[in-house]
């Protein structure tokens, strides 16, 4: 009993509250999206509104069983309970039905369960295990590598259904890593990544190879504020452009083939490299190998560009305005916006939606539920919800930076991490900002496997920071 009593005193009941306001606000836009005169009833079963009351309620099940379970239990079967999901991962390829393209779900008396939307806290227990271990290291090559097989075999598992929005959710643990000491050169790196693959698709090599000199020397300017050295690396980054383009002239090649330019640039920098190492300039050296790197990205954009699905270099290239098609792989999103728009300043109001009512965008009450609350609920609305939203995961990390114990702070940080990557690409693929890679919006999205799974995510998060005073170290 006191144990009981216990547990109601320490839980964040804020969080609950909170949780439970986003949860009913979500099921209130599924039913706007979807209704139909002919069924209004909330607890018409034959309807999606219907069936996410039922998932609700089993959810609200769930989330008592978690509460009531040992938090101990979670650090002692994470990797349990990781191997589990690894196995669904794989069953589903071998026996799970084909749902729009990919094979992600297990049929089961008519319901469906999509195993990749339970592997994310599972990945997330396993992670917050290893990093939680005496003696681990963030920048050890070691601990490194654990942590990345660990993020790699959910990731290329739902790679292979294939489900690349479920997989790329991985990147979130990234900045958890960040918060346990990964060093933010390496964050930087994979955000210069990013940056690089979007220009490579907008511009021509020429111009990324410019892209890539002028960061270099802002680098330098940023480590050394010395104009002799400055002009040194100036001059050799001209040569290796002189450099280039002698070679492209002598070999006659034509004008819109810039690839030369980057095989000259990487060759003298192997020049480079002999000249700052009789003079020990590190500082020259370290702007050539992260330049390597650069070069190396972007002469491998088209192959990875190549290896996507068709449609998803189709909504790349809309999104990046390379190609505009309204009707074909821009459709969703240009829907979206005029339904989001349309809303106006204070919304249409509940169920007048009209872009909602007649179903002009698809796929409105899961992936694009969103453009529901702009039309409805309009821009202060749409500002409630992302608040909301907001406070909710500046919530999570608050309670994960009390936390005495290791493995606490890092799955709750987890949890804050992977919430704010499905809030902001599905919000941001709604409004035209982000690629659409089709991932729900937490607790709004039709679904009972993302309920379900957002829901352990949260409620074991919310059982280990129950148990926070109970922890001495």
């Amino acid at each position: 009993m006191n144990r009981r009593s216990d547990l109601l005193t320490n839980l964040d009941w804020l969080s609950i509250g909170m949780y439970t306001l986003l949860v009913l606000l979500g099921w209130l836009n599924i039913y706007a999206a979807v209704f139909d005169d002919t069924h209004s009833k909330i607890w018409d079963v034959t309807q999606q509104y219907g069936k996410q009351m039922l998932w609700i309620g089993t959810g609200i099940v769930l989330a008592g069983v978690i509460l009531l379970t040992d938090s101990k239990f979670f650090t002692a079967f994470s990797f349990v309970i990781y191997g589990l999901t690894i196995g669904t991962l794989v069953a589903v390829l071998l026996f799970g039905i084909r749902v729009n393209g990919q094979v992600g779900w297990f049929e089961l008396g008519g319901v469906r369960v999509q195993p990749a939307e339970f592997a994310k806290f599972a990945t997330a227990l396993a992670i917050a295990n290893v990093m939680s271990r005496h003696g681990f290291k963030m920048m050890r090559f070691s601990s490194l590598l654990q942590v990345g097989l660990l993020l790699a075999i959910p990731a290329g598992l739902i790679l292979l259904q294939p489900d690349t929005g479920s997989a790329l959710v991985y990147g979130s643990f990234l900045l958890v890593m960040y918060r346990e000491g990964l060093h933010g050169s390496i964050l930087l790196l994979c955000c210069i990544t990013i940056a690089l693959f979007i220009f490579t698709l907008l511009y021509s090599p020429l111009a990324v190879f410019g892209i890539i000199i002028g960061g270099a020397l802002l680098a330098f300017l940023y480590y050394r504020q010395n104009k002799q050295e400055l002009y040194r690396i100036l001059i050799f980054l001209v040569f290796c452009f002189v450099f280039g383009m002698f070679l492209r002239w002598l070999l006659k090649l034509p004008v819109s083939d810039n690839r030369l330019l980057l095989y000259a640039y990487l060759l003298t920098n192997i020049v480079g490299v002999f000249f700052v190492y009789r003079r020990k300039m590190k500082q020259i050296l370290l702007v050539i190998l992260a330049s390597w790197l650069c070069i190396g990205a972007t002469i491998t954009v088209d192959y990875v560009f190549e290896k996507l699905q068709p449609h998803q270099q189709d909504r790349i290239n809309n999104l990046l305005g390379i190609e505009t098609d309204l009707t074909g792989a821009g459709y969703n999103v240009h829907q979206s916006k005029i339904a989001i728009g349309s809303g106006g300043f204070l919304g249409k109001g509940f169920l007048e939606g009209t872009q909602t009512k007649f179903n002009f965008v698809p796929e409105q009450s899961t992936d694009f539920i969103f453009c529901t609350v702009g039309e409805e609920w309009g821009f202060v609305g749409s500002t409630v919800v992302i608040l909301l939203f907001m406070a909710f995961i500046l919530r999570m990390i608050q309670l994960a930076e009390r936390q005495r114990s290791d493995f606490s702070r890092i799955y709750g940080y987890a949890v804050a991490c992977i919430l704010f990557f499905h809030v902001a690409i599905n919000i941001g693929m709604t409004i035209g900002v982000a690629p659409v890679i089709g991932i729900p919006l937490p607790f709004f999205s039709y679904g009972g496997s993302s309920l379900w799974a957002f829901t352990i995510l949260i409620f074991i998060f919310l059982r280990l920071d129950a148990n926070r005073l109970q922890v001495f170290s």
